[in-house]
Formats: structure tokens, C-alpha cells, sequence
């Protein structure tokens, strides 16, 4: 891992293979520091959810303050004990389903300047093909304890600013805005818990962080399977075809599209964005461990479940590599799956992702609008094989994707 020439995960899994049949978890070291690593998806389902009060918080929590990095320690991710509890009540009901249907205009806009924008890569010519994801952030430029590089944050927070200042004006002149989005549901609660300026772009910033890298990252790898698949595509595109009304499809018409949800999810398996959850034993547990003795789980214990293996392993998902989205085709199966802790790209439990609904309509929204305008194709200078690129933080394909788009 340190010297970048295979991802983490590669390493995990190996371990996995090797005790995945008599252990529910073995003992692991991360450099000098010594980890908890689960190889038993049930066990996995039992710290993210049954067991939740002896796992709570996750590991990063430790390396980050308000000091180093005031925008990220404020992310309900990093966030501890009663203050996580406490902010996430305070920010899950700006991130409702109806808020989100409430900007879903913009989202189609914003899709539709997509559309602009790839036409007018494809009038530029470039051999290269289209570069499908600019990745954020990689260990390369990661400054220690810093997650949210400042030019980054820097960026968010004038935009934030700005967003908060015009609604703020608007509202000083007695106009009522048109939307109950979450700018306006975090304004509110400002005004409930006296949160000043920087508090309140805390907030803002989980929106922006939970919602818009996610759909990034699966967006692009979901293009790339695509692309990969031409069969695949095509049915997608019949699927969507047959509900577009005016070139887009209605919001609660969204989630009706059984193939669309099956290729989103069966992207999110081969790609997670999240592909381990390094949780901390907040509260002492004993713990069973198949052909070994029980043992105790010490707090303060780094519990490392690797997502990735179960994704990966053929006794659960046969021909794991391959894109098939008929995985997902059955009634519930993603639900199913995670249930069983096996697929988890979202994490489950208490703490499941903040921002996976608004993620995966900003994912659906864009795929509709390319899909219905455009062929996908894979350029050259794209690898054939999934293999991680070592140096990404958040899941993504070594030697980035590359995309030859044509208009239909």
C-alpha cells in the first residue's frame, strides 16, 4: 500500500480467502497498530447493526478535529457518541424524500448541461475520448488530517456562503422562496439552534459531501460498464425510453425503473465508494469465533469490515468481476443482500450513509439524460481489467476512465 504498487484492499482480501471457512474475524496489523479484521458477513451485519452500541463510532474520528479540519469533523461520518446522534436528527430531515423531489428540476437542468457539455467534448475531438471522472481527493496530495483539501473547502464554503447570503437577502425583502430544499430546511434550523455563519456551512457542507462525490464516482464507473457492455446498454436505454416524457423522467417515476436500479447497484458492488468501514469498539464485547474460542473485543479496538471481500467473493456473487445487473433483478434484492452483510455500499445500521437517497436520484437523473442522448463507448486508453487505482481514497479504476461518447 505505501508504495502505491496494489490498493489496500488486494491485501485484505487475501487474508479473507485464506480464513474466511474457520474464522469469523482475525487479527490484523496496520503498520504497528493492531486491527480487528471481520471475514464473516454476518458478523459484519451484527457491528453495523444488532451490535451497534459496541461499535458506534468510525475509526477516522481519531484523526480528525476541528483545529485541522473544521468542515469534515462536523460530517456526521466523523462525528462521535451524543454529538453524532444529535446532528444526525438535526440534519436527516433536510434530506428527506420530498426535499429531494423538490429540487429534482434543477437536478434535470443541471443533467441537461451535461448533455450540452458532452456534445460539445465530441465537436473538440479529442482522441484521448472523454475523461469520465476527475477523482477527489488521492493519497498523493492528502495532507495529514486534512481530508477536505482547503482550495477544495475553500471552493464549498464561498459557494455555500454566497447560496446562504442570497437566500438570506430574499428573505430580508419578504420574498418567499419557490423551494423547501435543504438550504432552506438548515436555515431554519440555524435560526432554532443560533448557529452562527461557519456552523451553519458545517452543515451545508454535508450535503455537499455525502451527496455530490458519491454520484460522481458511481456515475462515472456506471458509464464505464456500460460502455463495457453494449447489450446492457441497450436494454437500459429501452427501459428508459419507454417512460420519458419531454426528455426526462419524472421523479416518482424514478425509482420504478426496475434495470436502472440493477445497474446502479451492481455498479456500486464491482466499484463501492466505500469498499471497508473502519469502525471503533466503543463498549467491550465477547464475540464468537467459529473454530476458535470466543474472544473479547477491547474498546478502543479498530474493527476493519472489508466490503469489497464479500462483493468479491464467488461463493456469493459467481463470476464476482463481471457486470451483471440481473443480480439485482429480483424483488428487494439489494435489501436482501444487505441483510445477509454482503453488500454494504452504503454501510447499514444507524449510520448508514446521510446522503445515499439524493446520491442515487443525482446518479438515475444523469444516467437517463446520457443514456437517451447518447452511445457509450470505451476509448482505448482505458483498461480492460477493475483493478483499484492504489492511490484513491474513494474506489476508482486505475489509469482513470476514459469515454467515447456519439449522439443518437
Amino acid at each position: 500500500m505505501l508504495t502505491m504498487k496494489q490498493h489496500v484492499v488486494n491485501d485484505l482480501d487475501d487474508i479473507y480467502k485464506q480464513y474466511k471457512h474457520k474464522y469469523d474475524a482475525v487479527g490484523i496489523y496496520s503498520l504497528r497498530a493492531p486491527q480487528l479484521l471481520v471475514v464473516n458477513p454476518e458478523l459484519a451485519r451484527r457491528v453495523f447493526v444488532s451490535n451497534f452500541r459496541n461499535f458506534h463510532d468510525n475509526e477516522l474520528s481519531k484523526s480528525v478535529d476541528e483545529k485541522n479540519d473544521f468542515i469534515f469533523s462536523n460530517n456526521p461520518f466523523t462525528l462521535t457518541g451524543e454529538q453524532w446522534k444529535s446532528r444526525r436528527a438535526d440534519v436527516t430531515p433536510g434530506l428527506s424524500n420530498g426535499r429531494i423531489k423538490t429540487v429534482y428540476p434543477v437536478t434535470s437542468q443541471v443533467c441537461q448541461r451535461l448533455s450540452e457539455w458532452v456534445e460539445k467534448q465530441i465537436r473538440l475531438g479529442s482522441a484521448d475520448g472523454i475523461d469520465a471522472k476527475h477523482h477527489f481527493p488521492s493519497l498523493r496530495h492528502l495532507i495529514k488530517l486534512r481530508f477536505v483539501p482547503l482550495k477544495v473547502e475553500h471552493f464549498f464554503v464561498d459557494l455555500m456562503g454566497s447560496a446562504v447570503e442570497a437566500r438570506r437577502a430574499q428573505l430580508a425583502n419578504g420574498k418567499l422562496f419557490e423551494r423547501t430544499d435543504f438550504l432552506d430546511y438548515i436555515l431554519e434550523l440555524g435560526k432554532k439552534r443560533s448557529l452562527d455563519n461557519r456552523q451553519l456551512l458545517a452543515y451545508s457542507m454535508t450535503f455537499l459531501l455525502d451527496g455530490f462525490e458519491t454520484t460522481a464516482t458511481v456515475l462515472a464507473h456506471l458509464l464505464l460498464n456500460l460502455g463495457r457492455n453494449a447489450e446492457a446498454q441497450e436494454r437500459l436505454r429501452k427501459e428508459i425510453s419507454a417512460h420519458l416524457q419531454d426528455g426526462v423522467i419524472a421523479f416518482d417515476k424514478l425509482n420504478d425503473l426496475p434495470y436502472l436500479d440493477a445497474c446502479v447497484q451492481e455498479t456500486i458492488r464491482l466499484f463501492p465508494p466505500a469498499f471497508m468501514s473502519n469502525k471503533l469498539c466503543t463498549e467491550a464485547i465477547e464475540i464468537p469465533n467459529k473454530d476458535g474460542p470466543n474472544f473479547v473485543v477491547e474498546k478502543g479496538t479498530t474493527v476493519i469490515v472489508p466490503h469489497y471481500c464479500f462483493m468479491m467473493d464467488e461463493e456469493i456473487f459467481p463470476d464476482p468481476q463481471s457486470f451483471q445487473p440481473d443480480r439485482f433483478m429480483e424483488p428487494d434484492a439489494a435489501k436482501t443482500f444487505r441483510e445477509r452483510g454482503v453488500f454494504m455500499g452504503f454501510g447499514d445500521g444507524p449510520r448508514v450513509c446521510i446522503g445515499m437517497r439524493f446520491a442515487t436520484s443525482q446518479i438515475k437523473a444523469a444516467i437517463v439524460e446520457l443514456i437517451s442522448k447518447f452511445n457509450v463507448k470505451i476509448n482505448a486508453k482505458t483498461r480492460k481489467d477493475n483493478q483499484y487505482d492504489p492511490a484513491q481514497i474513494i474506489t476508482g479504476l486505475n489509469g482513470g476512465i476514459w469515454l467515447d461518447l456519439e449522439k443518437l
